[in-house]
């Protein structure tokens, strides 16, 4: 019996000493390390970086930035507004630009204190609803003469804006402000023309570091009806060109009616505004009926907040010059003293304007002894009216806060 009872103790021993050690071995399994339990990090593509980032920097300013963009292939330049006493010279043959007396005709504008002149090659289309844009032999200004005059420009300090026009071969009562079309195909198609033609001039800016381009001149129906396709050009035109832009609305239907203006660094208006007060007006009663006008354009420039560029403006040397002032036809009675009071008129009423940045006078030919005494065009050259050109910009200009 004592001997049994010992076996039983025995194997109770047992038993205690293999539960101990199985206790023990299972301490020491759940303290020993196991596989590293990471954080799960954010992808590359997930934060928009290059490289993935550990989980301390996540949330961390500084530590990692999203890559830059690349830079455009044309860098714009900062655009600050500057005041512009300008002159529209004009040439309408292949090489009007590059000759000895287009040189002495841009020598006699810098004895005027004109410092920016406005370039027109003029390209054509057959007919308001036509869509395709080209050029003339015979009436268009070569690039090779048109580049001449810039670089001529350019070596007299005159600064330039590049402006080309559009005109019909056929007009039949018709005007570039009515090119425009009822199928949208034709649309399309004038807008791909169009768009090579400025295009065309926008490089040609590029290459000679043309200060201001003027992307259009009247062209009423074709901003106010399709105002997308000229924001889209404008894109396309700073891709390749990166001076300033502007463009040359109409003063009657137009330029108060564009949505593309926050596109550009200046407004433009073409401003044949009439200023119709009877028979042989003063000075001061052509600023009264400004003020009318003046009202308009003030109310229009707060709403865009650009500024403001009389992009062409001019009279002619007759007693009707103020009744239409665009009419280039019909002229009457040569009064060159209304021209002058024209001149004068505009640039008191205008000059110190915070919004107004300058006027481009139509026009001034490419030949030294155009104008004269006896002519009654639009031109000032050779006529009392160049006198206060000359008078005015002489004058400081305050500075300008639009």
């Amino acid at each position: 019996m004592a001997k049994k009872v010992s076996l039983y103790l025995l194997g109770a021993l047992i038993m205690l000493v293999v539960f101990v050690l199985g206790v023990l071995a299972a301490t020491l399994f759940l303290k020993k390390p196991g596989p590293a339990v990471t954080a799960v990090q954010p992808s590359a593509q997930v934060l928009g970086l290059e490289k993935a980032v550990t989980p301390s920097v996540i949330g961390r300013e500084a530590a990692v930035k999203p890559e830059i963009p690349p830079m455009p292939a044309v860098p714009r330049i900062t655009f600050k507004p500057e005041f512009q006493k300008g002159m529209t010279l004009v040439a309408w043959t292949e090489g009007g630009y590059s000759n000895t007396n287009s040189v002495k005709a841009m020598e006699q504008l810098v004895s005027l204190g004109v410092d920016w002149v406005c370039l027109v090659p003029t390209w054509y289309q057959q007919g308001f609803n036509s869509t395709q844009i080209f050029s003339l032999k015979e009436k268009t200004t070569s690039d090779e003469s048109l580049t001449f005059a810039i670089k001529k420009l350019h070596e007299l300090k005159i600064k330039v804006m590049l402006k080309p026009h559009l005109d019909l071969v056929k007009s039949e009562g018709k005007w570039r402000g009515d090119i425009g079309f009822s199928d949208p195909n034709d649309w399309q198609a004038w807008f791909d023309s169009y768009t090579n033609f400025i295009l065309h001039f926008a490089k040609l800016a590029a290459q000679e570091n043309v200060e201001i381009l003027c992307i259009g001149t009247e062209l009423t129906n074709a901003t106010t009806t399709q105002p997308e396709f000229w924001t889209s050009l404008s894109k396309k035109v700073r891709e390749v060109y990166s001076g300033q832009l502007t463009y040359a609305a109409n003063w009657n239907d137009e330029f108060n009616q564009i949505k593309f203006w926050e596109a550009l660094d200046y407004a433009g208006v073409d401003s044949y505004f009439p200023l119709v007060t009877g028979a042989r007006p003063s000075v001061e009663q052509l600023k009264e009926v400004w003020l009318d006008w003046l009202k308009l354009i003030g109310a229009w420039q707060k709403s865009i907040n650009k500024p403001i560029l009389l992009t062409e403006i001019g009279y002619k040397s007759t007693l009707d010059a103020i009744d239409e002032p665009w009419q280039y036809t019909g002229m009457g009675e040569l009064d060159l003293q209304m021209q002058v009071k024209c001149y004068q008129a505009l640039l008191e009423i205008f000059w110190d304007k915070p919004w107004f940045y300058g006027a481009y006078w139509w026009y001034w030919g490419v030949h030294p002894n155009m104008g004269g005494e006896d002519d009654r065009g639009f031109t000032p050259q050779n006529k009392p009216a160049q006198e206060v050109i000359k008078e005015w910009y002489s004058k400081p200009v305050t500075e300008k806060v639009y």
